[in-house]
């Protein structure tokens, strides 16, 4: 028996080679992407998720609103009506973070530029301070492209409600007017309105897995 694997151990050699080959290609046609999952209330660190809404399990997905941007336009989620975005919050006047991250959102809007289906969503959380001039001025500095990317302020509440209640990213600063500690995060929406991801908005790695799930994202419309 040894003497027969010895006179063929080449050919035992090529097979074995030949079989992994195989493998590994019918391995690459069958796997496939799994989809991105969908964020819940429930699996996301609670001290960004008011209270009202830690326990909701499913069927979550971000509310209506009305704010104005960077040119005075109104701005509602029929502007982002089947369209994926990210979204952030932030203030012009921030001299931490904020840079940072809208230097990471000029980075995604220089990779969407050419593409319809994607848009870019920052929300002021001073909204007493930004007012569409201190926005349009804003984004004069940091090379918005209006068509692609909405800087916007409001009603304070509302913008809490978003933060907290719908897109889940940013602490509460435990003050009685709806006080804001913005944070880093940004959120990928989908075009059912749908959290798809949070990432580390100052974070070049974790805007790199941003705009890779944006692809994913995508080939799930195709």
């Amino acid at each position: 028996m040894l003497a027969f694997f010895k006179q063929f151990k080449l050919f035992f050699l090529v097979l074995l080679i030949v079989s992994g080959i195989i493998i590994s290609i019918f391995y690459s046609i069958l796997k496939v992407e799994q989809p991105l999952p969908v964020y819940q209330p429930n699996r996301i660190d609670a001290t960004l998720v008011d209270s009202t809404i830690q326990h909701k399990k499913k069927y979550h997905t971000i509310a209506d609103f009305k704010l104005v941007n960077q040119n005075g336009d109104t701005i509602t989620q029929e502007t982002y009506n089947d369209k994926i975005y990210v979204a952030d919050f932030f203030f012009t006047t921030c001299q931490t973070i904020c840079p940072i991250m809208t230097d990471q959102m000029h980075r995604i809007q220089e990779e969407i530029k050419n593409d319809d289906e994607v848009m870019l969503l920052s929300h002021s959380v001073t909204p007493e301070i930004d007012s569409v001039a201190q926005l349009k001025r804003y984004a004069i500095e940091k090379g918005v492209n209006d068509a692609k990317w909405n800087l916007v302020t409001g009603d304070r509440k509302q913008i809490y409600d978003l933060a907290r209640k719908s897109y889940l990213v940013v602490k509460n600063d435990n003050s009685e007017d709806y006080g804001m500690v913005h944070t880093e995060n940004f959120a990928l929406i989908d075009k059912d309105r749908q959290i798809r991801g949070i990432y580390n908005g100052i974070s070049p790695t974790s805007v790199d897995s941003l705009l890779h799930d944006i692809k994913r994202l995508k080939k799930e419309y195709e």
